[in-house]
């Protein structure tokens, strides 16, 4: 059983190493070309099978891990969502399964929070800061999917900001592993520099918007 575990985790992995080259790739693209949609796709699906992995890791003998699975479900949302979308620019785009995944987020990240206390009796504050995050941004996604018209003008910003969120996630998880940052400091440094990253493409998008 241990070995068919340790194939698993170098096959979480080899996708996470996959998604951490192909998301470069697709951010340094220029977007809408071919190599921008290629490289895009091919992060897409290294996140979620490093997702999944991560997911089914975190329930087997001697590697349970509540921390694990959640980390792998708030990755999931972020390019789940982002990939869903590029349907948002289509007039009639079925938002059921987008509501699903917001609320499935919600209800997980109140879980990141409150599990830690009930378990142990103290906040862990790296899912704490991963679950508000969850929680803002799948709050926002259910007031956007309200007003179909607006959601039709914002789907490029969304699309990126939740994919450079999914691959905020994969850069954390690669930094975190090899011990980059002493003590919990390399949970949060992608995130930052990850942040000013999308407020650079959303000003971007926005000067583009009033040309």
């Amino acid at each position: 059983m241990e070995k068919t575990i340790q194939i698993l985790i170098l096959i979480h992995a080899s996708f996470g190493g996959i998604a951490l080259i192909s998301g470069l790739i697709s951010l340094i693209a220029k977007k809408g070309k071919s190599i921008h949609k290629k490289s895009g796709l091919t992060f897409f699906y290294s996140m979620i099978s490093c997702g999944v992995s991560a997911m089914i890791i975190a329930l087997l003998p001697n590697h349970e891990s509540p921390f694990l699975f959640a980390v792998g479900i708030f990755s999931l949302y972020f390019v789940i969502t982002g990939n869903r979308a590029l349907t948002f620019k289509n007039k009639n785009s079925n938002l059921r399964i987008d509501k699903i995944i917001s609320i499935v987020m919600i209800i997980t990240g109140i879980l990141m929070i409150f599990l830690p206390v009930y378990i142990s009796n103290s906040i862990n504050i790296v899912l704490l800061v991963f679950a508000v995050i969850g929680i803002i941004f799948s709050i926002r996604d259910l007031i956007l999917y309200s007003k179909p018209k607006h959601l039709k003008k914002v789907w490029l910003k969304l699309h990126l900001g939740k994919m450079i969120g999914g691959y905020i996630s994969a850069a954390t998880a690669f930094v975190v592993v090899n011990e980059f940052f002493p003590s919990f400091y390399g949970w949060f440094i992608p995130s930052l520099i990850g942040s000013f990253v999308i407020a650079y493409w959303i000003k971007k998008l926005n000067k583009k918007h009033t040309h």
